[in-house]
C-alpha cells in the first residue's frame, strides 16, 4: 500500500512537471521571439553603411515584428489565464525519479506533453473543461474520462471574457511597456514587467492565477517554443477565414462522406462519432453541427489548452488577432505578407448548432479507449492527419476495429509521415512505419473493408502566401467493419 501511494504521488509530481514545462513554452514565447529579432538586428549591424543605407527599412520592420510579437503574446496570456488546471501545479515535485524511470514505459510523463486523464488519487475528480452553450446548454468541454457517449451533462458554466480584450491597442505585457514609435500604428516593446499580470488595451493591469507565478515556471528548450509557434498556425488552420482552403480539402470530404453514409440522422437518437487527433477541435465541431453525438480525442496539452481557450471562452467572431507567420523571414513575396494579421475565431463555437453530447476526451488514443467500455460503442470513426502519430500503427488499427459497432465506418485522410520514424538518442523509441498498401492489408486483417478511396493533395498549417508550398497527397477511404460471423448484416 505505501508503495503504491508513493507511486501515485510519484506520477502525480511527473504530471505536474511536464505541465509547467508546456506552460513555461507559452511563457518563454516572447523571449525566444525577441531573440530572434535580436539575432536580426546584430546582422544588419554587421553590413556595409552602403548596404545599411540600401535596406534602410529593416529597423522599422524589426519594431513592427515586436509589436506583432506582443500580440500574440497578449493572446497566449490570456488564453493561460483561463486555463484550469486539473491538478495542484503548486505542489512540491522534488521527488527522486531513478526508480520511477527504471520500472515504467509511460514514456511521454517525459515528453513535454501528458495524458490528460485521471489517474487514481489524484486530484482531478472534477472535469478539467467544461462549457454550456447559450442555445440549451450544449457543452464543449467535459470530463476527459469517456464513460460512455451518453454521458451526462455537465452544468459548469463558463465565465465571459472582455469583450474589448481582443481588440486592445497592446498585447501581452510579457515583454513590456509600449512606447509610440510613429511608425504606422506600430510600437515599439520594452523595459519588461513580470508575467504576473497583463494590461488590457483600456490600461487596466489584470493578475494572473498563482500557478503562472514565476517560481513555478522553467526555463525550456527551444524546440518547446517551436510547439507554441506550431500551435498559432494551427489555429490558423482551425480557426481563420485564412485556413478555409484548407478545411476545405481536408475536412470538406470527410464531413460530405459522413451525410452521405448517415443520411437520416436522428435528434433523438443521433449516431456517436469519435475523432482522435481533433487536434484544435473544428472538425470535431463541425461533425457535431451535421447531428452527430462528437467526441474529440486529444493527446497534447499544447492543443488541449488552446482548444479550451476558443471554444470555451470566445464569445464573437474575430475576437482576437494574431499574427502567425512572423517566426519566418524566408519564402515570404513581401513585408505586409509576413506581418499580416489574421482574425480568429472565424465563427462563435457556441452558436455553431452544435449536437447535444459534444464532447472533447483527453489522453493517449490508445490508453484511452483500449478500455472494455469503449467495445462497440462508435458508429463511426474518423482520423485526419493521425495515423502517423502512432508508435505502432497496427494497435491504432486494431483499436479502431474494437471500438467500433458491427456495421460501423473508419473514414481517413492523411499521410503516412511517421512521427517516430526520425527520432534519433531516444532509446528504443518503437516506430513501426508501413507502406500505404501494408497499411490497408493490415485494416483488412481486423475485419475492416474499403468501400472508397482516392488520393487528396492537401496542405497542413501552411502560409498560402508563402512561395514555398508543401503538399501531401493524402489517402483517402472510407471502410466498413464486417459484421462478425454468424451476425445479421
Amino acid at each position: 500500500m505505501e508503495e503504491e501511494l508513493r507511486r501515485r504521488k510519484l506520477e502525480e509530481a511527473l504530471e505536474v512537471k511536464s505541465l509547467r514545462r508546456i506552460i513555461s513554452a507559452y511563457l518563454n514565447y516572447p523571449e525566444a521571439a525577441e531573440e530572434d529579432i535580436r539575432r536580426y538586428e546584430r546582422c544588419f549591424r554587421r553590413l556595409p553603411p552602403a548596404h545599411k543605407a540600401l535596406l534602410s527599412s529593416q529597423p522599422h520592420k524589426f519594431q513592427k515584428l515586436r509589436w506583432c510579437i506582443s500580440q500574440n503574446s497578449y493572446f497566449i496570456f490570456e488564453m493561460l489565464k483561463a486555463f484550469e488546471p486539473p491538478l495542484d501545479m503548486s505542489q512540491d515535485i522534488d521527488i527522486s525519479e531513478d526508480r520511477y524511470m527504471e520500472n515504467d514505459t509511460d514514456k511521454h510523463l517525459f515528453s513535454g506533453e501528458t495524458s490528460l486523464l485521471p489517474r487514481s488519487g489524484s486530484k482531478t475528480d472534477k472535469p478539467h473543461f467544461a462549457f454550456s452553450s447559450e442555445e440549451g446548454g450544449n457543452e464543449i468541454y467535459r470530463s476527459t474520462k469517456p464513460e460512455t457517449v451518453s454521458e451526462v451533462s455537465l452544468e459548469k458554466k463558463i465565465e465571459s471574457l472582455n469583450g474589448d480584450a481582443g481588440r486592445c491597442s497592446m498585447g501581452s505585457e510579457y515583454k513590456g511597456k509600449a512606447e509610440n514609435a510613429g511608425v504606422n500604428g506600430f510600437q515599439s516593446v520594452k523595459n519588461h514587467p513580470p508575467v504576473s499580470c497583463v494590461h488590457d488595451g483600456g490600461g487596466h493591469v489584470s493578475s494572473s492565477p498563482d500557478w503562472l507565478e514565476p517560481s513555478l515556471q522553467y526555463h525550456v528548450p527551444l524546440v518547446d517554443v517551436d510547439k507554441v509557434r506550431c500551435i498559432i498556425r494551427n489555429i490558423v488552420r482551425d480557426w481563420a477565414s485564412e485556413g478555409q482552403k484548407e478545411r476545405e480539402e481536408c475536412y470538406k470530404p470527410i464531413l460530405k462522406e459522413l451525410e452521405r453514409l448517415f443520411p437520416s440522422r436522428s435528434r433523438e437518437s443521433p449516431p456517436a462519432c469519435l475523432v482522435p487527433g481533433a487536434g484544435l477541435g473544428r472538425l470535431a465541431l463541425e461533425i457535431s453541427s451535421l447531428g452527430f453525438i462528437s467526441q474529440g480525442n486529444e493527446f497534447s496539452y499544447y492543443m488541449m489548452i488552446c482548444s479550451s481557450f476558443i471554444l470555451n471562452n470566445c464569445q464573437v467572431p474575430d475576437e482576437w488577432t494574431i499574427y502567425p507567420w512572423i517566426h519566418s523571414n524566408c519564402n515570404s513575396l513581401s513585408d505586409d505578407d509576413q506581418l499580416r494579421p489574421v482574425s480568429v475565431p472565424d465563427i462563435h463555437p457556441a452558436s455553431a448548432g452544435i449536437t447535444e453530447g459534444f464532447s472533447m476526451c483527453g489522453g493517449d488514443f490508445v490508453e484511452v479507449y483500449s478500455d472494455t467500455s469503449q467495445v462497440g460503442v462508435w458508429d463511426a470513426v474518423v482520423t485526419c492527419f493521425f495515423l502517423d502519430t502512432a508508435h505502432n500503427i497496427v494497435e491504432y488499427i486494431e483499436i479502431i476495429s474494437i471500438i467500433l459497432k458491427s456495421g460501423g465506418v473508419w473514414i481517413n485522410l492523411g499521410p503516412l509521415l511517421y512521427h517516430f520514424a526520425d527520432t534519433y538518442n531516444q532509446g528504443e523509441e518503437m516506430s513501426i512505419e508501413l507502406s500505404l498498401e501494408d497499411v490497408k492489408r493490415v485494416a483488412l486483417h481486423y475485419g475492416f473493408k474499403i468501400e472508397k478511396e482516392s488520393i487528396i493533395e492537401t496542405t497542413y498549417t501552411t502560409n498560402p502566401r508563402s512561395m514555398m508550398q508543401n503538399r501531401y497527397y493524402a489517402a483517402f477511404w472510407t471502410m466498413r467493419k464486417k459484421p462478425a460471423t454468424g451476425e445479421r448484416k
